[in-house]
């Protein structure tokens, strides 16, 4: 055939009318040939923008064509042809390329296929609505199904179940079997006032009445809480109370919430508003291990529900938010927050507002708002439980103190009973304690015919070295003679100068600001003299708040002189210590007795009497520090409970305290060479009837508020603290006259005590004395001190050469005169020798009585109670 008869060949890209756009489109007049023509990829993805007939290519390149391709089929890759619609491309407005159309429709259609930018990641409503119909029908379905699945236990819970909590001795006999076991009676909602029945309504869920028994949102609350590490607290309404009270544990978590609410939507349906009211009053807890509105109703006030008046009934509500913190007795054995005065304030308030709210929703009557509001109910003291009499209620006490700050286990769950307690007491130890106090009490105290003998108290508690564990306390009168309070373990009561010891050991350990860091030598000698002005490190006078000089006094005006350390320890001369803690640094006379056992919460105010024992911590914190002493600076915690069963099964936390070296052995090893001295020639000489090596320091604070003794042998470690206390306002009040003397000191009763119990407590043991103690430190005399000039006589004891005394031949060391005070910063003027006196031998020092340096607390706390000196923190557990 020839060529010119050959048949032109047809445009590939949509007919004639491609053909005339190629036409038109094209600058030299000829057809431009359509992309993909002729299959190569060259005709389709060129790298110009343009090809050689000016037509506008769709793509910029492969890159961006594959890139394309894969947005419009959803990753894929592109086929080499794309589909038209008839006839042409598609191509979005305005762009110069096409929007990529799907092979196929999905079932989920995002991102979205055939958008560009933000709009392509925007869900289509189909998808929205699609999403929330299956949302809210899985909700659904869940719910029927949980509902369906979850039924109301047929009965109580064992936690509902009162039952009794079982100590036990440390030899594993039982002690006594305690608890809220004979504490609940159920009563019937006729018998429980209407006005106690709105009370808890108005506070706790106005919308009784009206709801289904759960608060979607208090519990969503609650569940927010949880995911952020918290607890459930605050999302209930009486309904779910009823039904965690009742038939459920009270751990918080996820399941337990929904389980609660699944039962109080069936229990709702099942049960009236009034069983439900009925049930709850008769399971919550009140306090005072008083489960139901009739036990609280006696514990409280000592008469039956039904009696109640609209102000009890309030009162009586208010404890439902936590009778930890709402019982105006107080419970700072269980939180130090939880005091008297802070709870009986907490609670005025929330019974106002109970009252106020019940008012504010007519439940009660004008007249009776205003009867009810005129005064505040205060309820009856705390009265002792079965078995909890004598020192069992304060042993008790303090194991279930210990449980508590040990372990997961809150108040209301121990109480509810069911736990068995091994302790660290040791049965015959506490008897015997118990018998010396009252022997003392017997022989010195005669409250009946003497005014001044009334509120004496005593607090003691004894402490195995090298151990902690707490084998004895002495806690009070008993709880069925009115007494709650711990005395052995709580604060308030000052320490005095059973504070020393820490003064002399930080000398030794970290030297004063003079010695470079190199120890101070219990020989180095300070100024002795009463009434002596105290100086700064910089050499400057410590100053009162009006700025003129503070002047530290011992409890006699006998002219010491310069003495050394240790005869100032061992006759409790005041001025030494105080101007020694100066030298040294109050801070690291603080850290020496916190590393030793002494809480932080306990310490007084960092001025110089802190150096004079002006801190409060308890007899147990007390006797666990001086344990550190005899057991060479190695410190074990006190702890009173060794294990804790509940349903057979032991629960972890009740390991013995870990052992550390709280100071050097040297440093400890010295302490108590010079306590050994304190007994032997000193204020502790009554403990020589012990008739075995000892250690130990009297105590006597400011006005003779309050009388120490602690010692020790190797066995045990035992602190005794003797105080008067005014049982209205719980201030200590003045010793002196008691028991007919002019003044108490720690030499004297409470060391009578010490030894009576240590007599008992060790009979049978060995004496196995101290180490003996190695020289340590510097001899390092305050800036002041006369240089020693040498003598022909030869040089007695320590413990003689020092004592000036009305008899010549005890010492050849002569009172010093005027000029032997006057040191480098100057003569002290009305201090020293200069004052004279004869002397009355050597007495327990005390805090100065004088005006109080700047920022100064010289009292140490005369209120009981309000200090933070117990084993966690709070009074000891």
């Amino acid at each position: 055939m020839s060529e010119h008869r050959r048949k032109p060949p047809q445009p590939q890209g949509g007919g004639r009318a491609a053909a005339r756009r190629g036409q038109s489109g094209s600058s030299s007049g000829r057809r431009a040939a359509p992309r993909g023509a002729t299959g190569s990829l060259s005709d389709s993805y060129g790298s110009d923008s343009y090809d050689s007939g000016g037509e506008e290519r769709q793509y910029g390149g492969r890159a961006e064509a594959r890139r394309a391709a894969q947005r419009s089929t959803g990753g894929g890759r592109r086929r080499a042809a794309e589909p038209t619609r008839g006839g042409r491309r598609a191509a979005p407005a305005g762009r110069g390329r096409a929007a990529p159309v799907p092979d196929r429709k999905r079932l989920i259609d995002y991102p979205r296929a055939g958008k560009y930018g933000w709009q392509r990641w925007l869900p289509s409503w189909r998808l929205v609505s699609g999403l929330c119909i299956g949302f809210f029908g899985s909700l659904v379905a869940v719910a029927g199904i949980g509902y369906a699945m979850v039924g109301v236990p047929n009965e109580e819970n064992a936690a509902a179940l009162s039952q009794n909590n079982v100590y036990y001795w440390a030899d594993g006999t039982q002690m006594v079997a305690a608890g809220s076991g004979q504490n609940r009676q159920n009563v019937t909602i006729d018998r429980i006032p209407k006005e106690m029945q709105w009370a808890v309504i108005s506070a706790e869920n106005k919308s009784f009445y009206q709801d289904s028994g759960v608060d979607p949102m208090g519990i969503a609350r609650a569940l927010a809480n949880m995911a952020r590490g918290g607890d459930t607290q605050g999302g209930s309404t009486i309904t779910q109370q009823f039904v965690k009270n009742t038939y459920l544990s009270q751990e918080q978590t996820v399941t337990r919430k929904f389980k609660e609410m699944f039962i109080s939507i069936k229990v709702g349906t099942k049960l009236t508003k009034g069983q439900i009211l009925q049930g709850y009053l008769n399971t919550s807890y009140y306090g005072r291990g008083a489960y139901g509105i009739q036990a609280a109703a006696q514990a409280y006030y000592g008469k039956e529900a039904k009696d109640l008046t609209p102000s009890e009934c309030a009162f009586l509500a208010a404890l439902l938010k936590g009778p930890t913190y709402y019982d105006p007795a107080g419970n700072d054995s269980i939180d130090p927050g939880a005091t008297k005065d802070k709870n009986l304030k907490r609670s005025k308030d929330r019974w106002g507002w109970i009252l106020e709210q019940m008012h504010n929703d007519k439940r009660i009557t004008d007249k009776q708002y205003q009867d009810a509001i005129k005064e505040y109910p205060m309820p009856d003291d705390r009265k002792a439980s079965k078995g909890m009499t004598g020192q069992i209620g304060y042993l008790a006490d303090t194991a279930k103190k210990y449980v508590l700050n040990h372990s997961n286990i809150t108040e209301k769950q121990f109480d509810q009973g069911g736990y068995q307690i091994k302790t660290t007491f040791e049965k015959s130890k506490v008897e015997a304690l118990a018998k010396a106090v009252k022997k003392v009490e017997k022989e010195k105290l005669d409250p009946k015919n003497r005014e001044l003998d009334k509120h004496v108290q005593f607090g003691a508690a004894s402490v195995k070295p090298k151990d902690g564990a707490i084998v004895a306390l002495y806690g009070g009168a008993g709880y069925e003679n009115g007494h709650f309070n711990n005395n052995a373990d709580t604060s308030g009561v000052p320490v005095g100068s059973t504070w020393k010891p820490f003064v002399l050991a930080a000398a030794m350990e970290h030297g004063t600001y003079r010695s470079d860091g190199v120890g101070v030598s219990p020989l180095s000698k300070y100024n002795g003299n009463d009434h002596l002005k105290v100086r700064n490190n910089d050499g400057s006078y410590v100053l009162k708040k009006d700025n003129t000089p503070f002047f530290q006094e011992n409890e006699s005006d006998r002219p010491w002189g310069y003495i050394s350390l240790r005869k100032a320890m061992e006759q409790s001369v005041n001025t030494p210590f105080v101007q020694l803690g100066m030298d040294v640094g109050m801070k690291n006379v603080r850290d020496v007795a916190e590393k030793a056992g002494i809480l932080d919460s306990s310490f007084a105010t960092l001025n110089p009497s802190f150096a004079l024992g002006t801190s409060t911590p308890s007899a147990i914190r007390m006797a666990d520090a001086y344990a550190t002493f005899a057991a060479a600076g190695k410190q074990a915690a006190p702890y009173s409970v060794t294990s804790v069963k509940a349903n057979g099964q032991e629960i972890e936390g009740f390991d013995k305290p870990r052992i550390t070296q709280a100071m050097p052995e040297k440093v400890a090893r010295n302490v108590t060479d010079t306590l050994e001295n304190v007994i032997q020639n000193g204020t502790g000489k009554k403990a020589l009837a012990l008739d075995r090596t000892a250690a130990g320091k009297t105590g006597t604070t400011d006005e003779n508020k309050s009388a120490w003794f602690v010692g020790y042998t190797q066995q045990l470690s035992t602190s005794v603290a003797m105080f008067r206390e005014d049982p209205k306002s719980a201030r200590l009040l003045s010793m002196n006259g008691t028991a007919g003397e002019k003044s108490i000191h720690g030499g004297d009763t409470p060391t009578q005590v010490w030894t009576e119990y240590m007599k008992a407590a060790l009979k049978g043991k060995p004496d196995l004395g101290f180490p003996e103690a190695e020289k340590i430190g510097e001899i390092q005399d305050e800036v002041g001190a006369p240089t020693p000039t040498p003598t022909p006589s030869v040089e007695p004891s320590e413990t003689v050469t020092e004592s000036p005394s009305a008899t010549p031949s005890e010492s050849s060391t002569p009172s010093p005169s005027p000029s032997d005070t006057c040191g480098f910063f100057g003569c002290e003027e009305d201090g020293g020798a200069q004052n004279g006196g004869t002397g009355n031998g050597g007495t327990d020092g005390e805090t100065s009585p004088e005006p109080t340096p700047t920022d100064t607390n010289l009292d140490g706390g005369n209120s009981r109670g309000n200090g933070n000196g117990g084993i966690f923190g709070g009074p000891e557990g």
